[in-house]
């Protein structure tokens, strides 16, 4: 099953300088028409004017992945942590029993991010954070795992999640095309994040949501130069 979700049809927000699309529900309503994805609850397509963004506020027992498109942006947390996460770059914040966190574009041009929250499989662990770049070019007309909770990725390079779930990425040439194989009983949820593709023939624009459920194989095919962002669960 394919379900396209449209951006233009999602639910968001403009508050003058945070414009921000959402792919689930941010205020716990139930939406037929935007349901979760097993653990994953939330994805918001977030745009931050220049200067502006999130002062310190507490999360607990979730995954909080950052995906950078545009610009970079300055995480602060209470763990000591001060970093810019730049365009390409993946965050990932296992919150555990807690922790405060800011997010700033201190910069005069625009941010655009990805901010996806997954359900953890424990609760009450010990907070941490990992971050690092991802070169475009391990990227190309395959989908790399770039976080991943699950045992087969636990020798790869992989940003640790604690999530029955991985994040994925890949890019494609314009007229380009691949495979992807799905486990039995795996769900996705995928993005393109810039361009447009077919999965298994059904169009997705820039910023559309795909809800992928009982599909054996992914086939893409890129009507633009695409960048694909998704996460697998389990």
């Amino acid at each position: 099953m394919i379900d396209h979700r449209p951006l233009s049809a999602l639910p968001g927000a403009n508050l003058g300088w945070l414009k921000a699309h959402h792919h689930f529900p941010v205020d716990g309503r139930h939406d037929p028409a935007h349901m979760p994805v097993k653990s994953l609850y939330v994805w918001n397509d977030d745009q931050f004017a220049a200067g502006h963004g999130f002062p310190l506020h507490y999360h607990r027992d979730v995954e909080i992945i950052t995906y950078v498109r545009t610009g970079v942006v300055t995480h602060e947390d209470t763990l000591g942590n001060s970093y810019e996460i730049r365009a390409g770059d993946v965050q990932v914040m296992s919150t555990g029993s807690g922790l405060r966190h800011s997010e700033f574009n201190r910069t005069k041009a625009p941010l655009k991010i990805f901010q996806i929250w997954i359900s953890p499989n424990s609760l009450g662990a010990p907070p941490s954070y990992a971050s690092r770049p991802f070169p475009g070019r391990e990227r190309s007309n395959r989908l790399t795992v770039l976080a991943s909770g699950l045992p087969e990725d636990a020798s790869s390079e992989a940003l640790p999640l604690r999530a029955n779930a991985r994040l994925l990425a890949g890019r494609l040439e314009a007229g380009g095309s691949m495979r992807y194989d799905v486990l039995d009983s795996h769900d996705l949820y995928l993005v393109p994040a810039v361009g447009a593709v077919l999965v298994n023939g059904v169009r997705a624009e820039e910023g559309d949501g795909v809800a992928v459920a009982k599909e054996a194989v992914l086939e893409f095919v890129a009507l633009a130069d695409t960048e694909l962002v998704a996460v697998e669960l389990v």
